[in-house]
């Protein structure tokens, strides 16, 4: 039968759009007002355009709603108004954009004093920010001519919605030529450097952390963005400044400068990790280092501003700010190493890794202040934070796997430290065995130990075809001979037992067929070598597979969709893996005592007995 209602009747918008005395509350309230809007209803966007509506919307969105309304009502309308204002409707762009009252009563909400409304600055930032991106140079021009403009955005950097209007002006100003005449304008103004100053002890801890991120931004940012200013053969007058050595030697003097406090000083060095930021090759799999994105060059006056303060750093890593003990699952920790420490570490392994023409006089100057001894120091004695682990770990790797760069440019002074003064084998050695005793004695497993396996693993992969492979075998050989010979037991039997366990031959457990004798012979429809979660990870493949084929009845050789297109499933493989995770599981995992309480079993509740040391306790 046909439906006798007309469903497509007029909406209740349209009929208040018909009323002479409509008010723009009255079509606030309705639910379908933006949706209306960003279908461009004509006769709304009509009525929205009108001077009167545009004044009020912005007033909504850069005003304190009154008090003792409940919350979620009371930023009802602030909140619609600034989505109609940003629903990117040509009109409403071009009202907004043009007509410079709007624009002024939307910019008085700057003048206010602090702290702004959070809520309305970010109202305030996104309707900012989508005028810049669609009405760029009538909005650009505008702020220009606001000779306090960027100091009422910093003046309220304390809230986070300021820093995306200044991140707007860099990203989002088409075409290039613009965007130069921004950068250049936003840089005569010393945008860089008072986002620095702001940087400092004095000032409040959100109010540094912002500046920080919004200079790491600008930094992330500028290099992106770098190719379209090479249209124009102009480089980034802002990016240019930050990398200068004057800017970083002011970061670091704010950094040092009185009471040096942990706010500060991770700031600051989140800044400086943005400026080294490189992307590290993988080589040989051996040890991925982090995997960065980015490829970037590092300007060596970075490094230049950077190497004197490295005794500063350095003491930071003996006397951090003071901490509380803090309680941990494992106990109380008297000293808990600290962001600030950890920040070193993930600096030095940033410095480490850096191929620039200076990198040499940052590493000879780590060599003689011994860093890494005291890194490695750290290393063994905070046993479970592997957030130190790893960046020691990074450490350790860069010193002996250099960059092409630094080998060839470079004499080499921090593999015979690594070795002769951080006794890096030596300590390999200790900590292994003493590992193995406290294990022996039905103590938990140390915490570095993955990493540490990484490290050794490390050392012998680059004593055997590393880029200075010669000397680290050189310096092997000059180790004592009672260590000399512990090592080579190590690697050989300790070592390889080890990566034997963490990794597992596919083929030769699942298959049983031997292993290939050569390279010409490893040619093979499965991976070689799996690990245990790959394994497990397969096993329950396998698992959901078995119940699928016994769900529906298909044949377990293979699948056959509607279109006729069959796809063979190895069974082969799946039983490869079942052998895989079989054999591990009982490797690693002890059977249950046969005798142990089956806790599933149904048993008579008696509501006045306890379990030992635990109350029974009954959910209804």
């Amino acid at each position: 039968m046909f439906w006798k209602f007309d469903l497509h009747t007029s909406s209740h918008l349209e009929a208040l759009l018909d009323k002479e005395d409509v008010t723009l509350s009255e079509l606030m309230e309705e639910e379908d007002v933006l949706q209306e809007c960003k279908a461009q209803n004509r006769r709304l966007l009509l009525f929205l355009c009108q001077d009167q509506c545009m004044q009020e919307l912005v007033r909504m969105i850069t005003t304190e709603p009154p008090a003792g309304v409940e919350e979620t009502k009371r930023f009802k309308y602030p909140n619609i108004a600034c989505e109609l204002l940003t629903s990117d409707v040509g009109v409403i762009n071009d009202k907004l954009g043009n007509e410079e009252p709007l624009l002024e009563t939307l910019y008085a909400f700057l003048e206010q004093p602090t702290p702004l409304n959070p809520l309305l600055a970010s109202f305030f930032s996104k309707t900012i920010g989508n005028l810049i991106t669609r009405k760029t140079e009538q909005v650009i021009s505008f702020l220009r001519h606001k000779e306090g403009f960027l100091s009422l955005v910093l003046k309220h950097i304390d809230t986070s919605a300021m820093m995306d209007v200044l991140l707007r002006l860099i990203s989002c100003v088409e075409p290039p030529p613009l965007r130069l005449e921004t950068l250049t304008w936003l840089n005569d103004e010393k945008l860089a450097q008072r986002l620095i100053e702001l940087i400092h002890p004095e000032r409040d801890e959100e109010r540094q952390s912002n500046a920080s991120q919004t200079l790491c931004d600008i930094i992330r940012l500028s290099r992106d963005q770098a190719n379209q200013l090479q249209e124009i053969s102009q480089a980034d007058p802002l990016l240019t400044v930050l990398e200068s050595q004057e800017c970083v030697e002011q970061l670091l003097q704010n950094m040092f400068s009185g009471e040096r406090t942990e706010s500060c000083i991770v700031n600051g060095i989140q800044v400086l990790l943005t400026l080294l930021e490189i992307r590290r090759p993988v080589v040989d799999g051996v040890m991925d280092a982090q995997g960065f994105e980015r490829s970037y060059t590092v300007n060596s006056s970075i490094l230049l501003a950077i190497q004197p303060h490295l005794v500063h750093f350095h003491q930071l890593l003996l006397e951090p700010p003071k901490k509380n003990p803090m309680l941990t699952t494992l106990g109380v920790l008297e000293e808990p190493l600290g962001n600030t420490r950890l920040h070193v570490a993930r600096l030095v392994a940033s410095l480490l890794y850096t191929s620039s023409a200076s990198h040499a006089v940052v590493a000879q100057e780590l060599c003689r202040l011994s860093t890494m001894d005291l890194l490695l120091d750290l290393f063994f004695k905070y046993t479970w934070n592997n957030f130190l682990h790893l960046q020691v770990e990074l450490c350790v790797a860069a010193i002996l796997r250099p960059s092409q760069e630094q080998t060839i440019t470079e004499t080499p002074t921090s593999e015979p430290s690594l070795f002769q003064h951080c006794h890096l084998v030596q300590r390999i050695l200790e900590a292994w065995e003493d590992n193995d005793k406290i294990q022996s004695e039905g103590g938990m497993r140390r915490g570095y130990m993955g990493h540490l396996t990484r490290i050794a693993n490390t050392v012998v992969h680059n004593l055997e075809k590393g880029p200075v492979h010669t000397q680290i075998s050189s310096l092997i050989t000059e180790l004592p001979e009672d260590y000399r010979g512990r090592w080579e037991t190590f690697v050989d039997q300790t070592l390889s037992e080890t990566n034997r366990k963490n990794t597992i031959d596919l083929v030769n457990v699942g298959t049983g067929n031997p292993r290939p004798s050569s390279e010409d012979d490893m040619e093979s429809p499965f991976p070689k070598e799996l690990t245990l979660q790959q394994a497990f990870s397969d096993y329950q493949i396998q698992q959901m597979t078995a119940n699928f084929v016994d769900q529906f009845g298909f044949n377990d050789e293979e699948f056959t969709d509607h279109d006729d297109s069959t796809f063979k499933v190895s069974i082969c493989f799946l039983q490869a893996n079942t052998a895989v995770f079989e054999a591990c599981s009982k490797e690693r995992i002890q059977p249950f005592d046969d005798d142990e309480e089956d806790i599933w079993e149904e048993k008579e509740i008696n509501y006045a007995t306890q379990t030992k040391g635990c109350p029974h306790y009954i959910f209804e």
